[in-house]
């Protein structure tokens, strides 16, 4: 459960910062001001691009808390710049490769409970990994991809997998 949950979301959380990185350039060559996307959104009820980067690190963070059975960490959402972003995701990165894979033995079959909709939801670890935590990750990760892409960001499919 350690490796399909922290090393998912760092590999991803690291695509992410290199496709971020990317974007920053996009800016400075076509003197684009950077708020032009970190405030884009794919349609106006979506998040922004700040936010689907805020989340996937969220869920990141709080996926690998809950399955090593701890209390995840909050992170405040203040970033507003491509620094700020980049810091986030190596805090998020830093936290989630903190917890050393014995705290997931059993992982698999522990219940997370969590709020769904409102209520309490109890999941067993595996559930919770693969029809919880995960979707929503790649959601938002694959969003702020979008995101990038639309207002031509020149990425591939290479730079959301993760490719050196």
């Amino acid at each position: 459960m350690h490796r399909r949950s922290v090393a998912v979301y760092d590999r991803f959380l690291g695509a992410l910062a290199r496709i971020l990185t990317k974007a920053e350039t996009h800016c400075a060559a076509r003197k684009i001001a950077p708020d032009v996307l970190l405030q884009a959104r794919l349609f106006p009820d979506m998040y922004p691009l700040v936010k689907q980067i805020q989340l996937a690190c969220d869920f990141a963070a709080r996926g690998a808390a809950r399955l090593a059975g701890e209390m995840p960490r909050s992170f405040p959402d203040t970033e507003t710049g491509f620094a700020e972003l980049q810091a986030r995701i190596a805090a998020a990165r830093a936290y989630i490769t903190g917890f050393d894979a014995p705290a997931y033995d059993g992982a698999e079959s522990r219940g997370v409970t969590l709020k769904i909709g409102g209520e309490d939801r109890t999941l067993t670890g595996e559930d919770f990994l693969d029809f919880y935590s995960l979707p929503q990750f790649h959601f938002h990760l694959t969003t702020a991809y979008a995101i990038l892409r639309h207002n031509g960001v020149e990425l591939g499919k290479r730079d959301y997998m993760g490719a050196a």
